[in-house]
């Protein structure tokens, strides 16, 4: 599933690409992907120039002159540009087609079709659902927040990792890599956390997703962005992992919540001597 560093790698392509075009027309062929009516969508974007393309946790918004939609990639959506005057057939995953006015068009490719669009306001789409319920992303929160809204949950860390209205922006791959960056087991209690602790997972939530930015993201499954791979993949110290990749000791793999888990005992202990292996 794309994260905050995968979706921001997809914003920045496209926004590279596509601000200051004009959509010409769009067709839909699954109009399950546009959750507030195709025929509405439609009817909106037309004619529309693309301003600027934002994001706010995992969700892509494109501001236009009028009106702003909001694109959930979710598990597998991706965006193809194709070049004007090539000849690419439609594959049966593209499901939408933005046709520019330059000739190019932006196609949405979901395999799965689990993902969505929808309008929103131009102005004020922050302040609507469902970008109003999501919870500052790791960089812009405090570890007194965190410990506010973590300190009487009894769910466990991994678990309040990925939820949205905690931090917004963090998927599964990266609530591994924080917690052993952190030194902190991703089993442990909410109501058990202190606020240093929540200071280490700010600052490692932070450096992870930036170096995963940098990097372009991780290409685990078939994340795409306009034929640019993630590469953070390579520098993955636990997710994925036989050994720890900071201290060489075994991973352990459970399921936290329904997810798969990795950790390790020796580096993610929460002892002091152990300090200075995770940094």
């Amino acid at each position: 599933m794309p994260e905050l560093p995968e979706v921001e790698t997809v914003r920045r392509m496209l926004a590279a690409n596509i601000s200051g075009s004009r959509i010409l027309r769009v067709d839909v062929f699954y109009d399950k992907i546009i959750s507030t009516g195709q025929e509405a969508f439609v009817n909106a974007v037309s004619g529309q120039t693309i301003h600027a393309i934002n994001r706010v946790g995992k969700y892509l918004v494109f501001v236009l002159d009028d009106v702003a939609f909001i694109s959930h990639l979710r598990m597998e959506g991706k965006y193809n540009l194709i070049a004007a005057e090539v000849d690419v057939p439609l594959t049966k995953h593209e499901h939408l087609v933005f046709h520019l006015a330059d000739g190019r068009e932006l196609r949405y490719h979901d395999t799965r079709k689990f993902g969505r669009m929808m309008l929103t306001g131009k102005d004020d789409y922050r302040d609507r659902k469902p970008l109003s319920t999501l919870a500052p992303e790791p960089s812009e929160a405090t570890a007194e927040y965190l410990w506010l809204r973590v300190s009487n949950s009894r769910r466990p860390l991994k678990s309040l990792l990925l939820d949205q209205t905690v931090l917004a922006g963090i998927g599964n791959i990266y609530a591994n890599e924080i917690c052993l960056r952190a030194r902190v087991d991703p089993r442990q209690i909410g109501n058990m956390l202190t606020e240093e602790i929540c200071a280490r997972l700010l600052t490692a939530a932070t450096t992870v997703l930036a170096e995963a930015v940098a990097a372009g993201g991780t290409t685990i499954s078939s994340f795409n962005s306009g034929g640019i791979d993630g590469l953070f993949q390579a520098q993955l110290l636990i997710y994925g992992q036989k050994t720890c990749q900071v201290c060489g000791g075994e991973v352990t793999r459970l399921t936290i919540g329904g997810r798969g888990t990795y950790f390790c005992h020796h580096c993610q202990a929460g002892e002091e001597e152990d300090e200075q292996k995770c940094q």
